[in-house]
């Protein structure tokens, strides 16, 4: 019997890859084969997906960035790309298309579109990308990381979650230890983009809270680089003890681990806060496109796990108010730990995959 294929089109950053990377590795367990169609930028986060997925690199092209010469072009680039994925549908047809957003995500669509194919889109944040809200009409099933999600007019969701890293399943619903007069740790983390306010606002902040609580925090602040020597120097001589790295490879474990989290809300990160269940205080990313990351952010505010403050809003007494907050109200806390556990979807990878395989037998 000839495995079924899956073509999964994803692109663009991390966001969009490592739910399709974790998608592929559950087609691969049910035995289905699995192939990747990106672009040369999304093939950059590929380095993460099993042996077993083959990566086709197809052309695509965005107006959003680049000179006028650039967006000349993106008709002929993306003209290219959905030839070339046309012509290897036709040699080899894919039983299921499901795109995960970003431009490299429209030749294979698009193609799926044209021939009719089985087709589906996982839209990982609160408010769906351009290219999502483009062929959301145009395919069998849409699927929702965040719950609810601002769906086009006519356009029904299924929600299946973020998939989250194995990693991160390995502390799901790990034992909190809430606030008290012993060492805490807080994780702070932005990601690469707009990360820049956390490092400017966040050591002033935690160096305002009273000093029989600062001298028990253990801080853990992810830097972009060329703010790391002036963060590392402030936390230094305000007398915390703080460890600034540019990156953590390790931040399921070090999320287990805090008492508190402060962080952007990008839908993988609000995905791994759920799964593993801690308390956070949220800052959305202000420039996100459709401002996103508040609706991100609202799946854990409206259930009473996060507390979030807009960018406009966001102090350094502002923010320490509301660390004060939570690291004096060990109840709270643990209640906000809870709440946050009570929105998890920490089985999004396998919701997704019966979505694919009804959709494929239903067609």
């Amino acid at each position: 019997m000839t495995q079924p294929l899956i073509v999964i089109a994803a692109g663009g950053t991390g966001g969009h890859m490592f739910p399709a990377q974790s998608l592929a590795e559950e087609m691969l367990a049910r035995g289905w084969r699995v192939k990747l169609s990106t672009d040369d930028r999304g093939a950059r986060y590929a380095d993460g997906f099993p042996e077993d997925v083959e990566i086709e690199i197809v052309p695509s092209a965005t107006f959003a960035r680049g000179g006028l010469a650039a967006k000349i072009g993106v008709p002929v680039k993306l003209t290219g790309g959905v030839l070339r994925a046309l012509r290897g549908f036709r040699a080899e047809r894919p039983t299921l298309v499901a795109g995960f957003g970003g431009y490299p995500s429209i030749p294979a669509l698009a193609a799926a579109v044209l021939l009719k194919l089985p087709r589906i889109i996982h839209e990982q944040n609160g408010v769906p990308g351009r290219v999502n809200q483009v062929f959301a009409s145009r395919v069998d099933a849409f699927a929702c990381g965040i719950w609810p999600t601002n769906l086009p007019d006519g356009v029904e969701g299924a929600h299946t979650g973020n998939p989250v890293r194995g990693a991160v399943l390995a502390r799901a619903e790990a034992p909190y230890i809430p606030p008290g007069d012993y060492p805490m740790s807080i994780l702070v983390i932005g990601g690469s983009q707009g990360a820049r306010i956390l490092s400017d606002v966040v050591p002033e902040a935690l160096s305002r809270l009273p000093q029989d609580i600062r001298a028990q925090l253990r801080v853990a602040h992810q830097a972009r680089p060329e703010d790391h020597d002036r963060v590392s120097a402030f936390y230094e001589g305000a007398g915390m003890d703080a460890d600034v790295q540019p990156f953590f490879d390790d931040i399921p474990n070090r999320m287990a681990d805090a008492q508190l989290v402060i962080s952007r809300s990008g839908a993988s990160t609000v995905a791994d806060i759920s799964v593993v269940g801690r308390p956070s205080i949220l800052i959305p990313y202000a420039v996100a496109a459709g401002d996103h990351q508040t609706a991100n952010a609202r799946m854990l505010t409206e259930v009473g796990a996060a507390i979030m403050i807009p960018e406009k809003r966001l102090t350094p007494e502002t923010l320490a108010e509301q660390v004060h907050l939570i690291l004096t109200n060990p109840k709270g806390a643990q209640q906000m730990c809870r709440a946050a556990m009570s929105v998890a979807v920490p089985d999004a990878a396998e919701r997704l995959a019966d979505l694919v395989q009804y959709v494929s037998q239903t067609r």
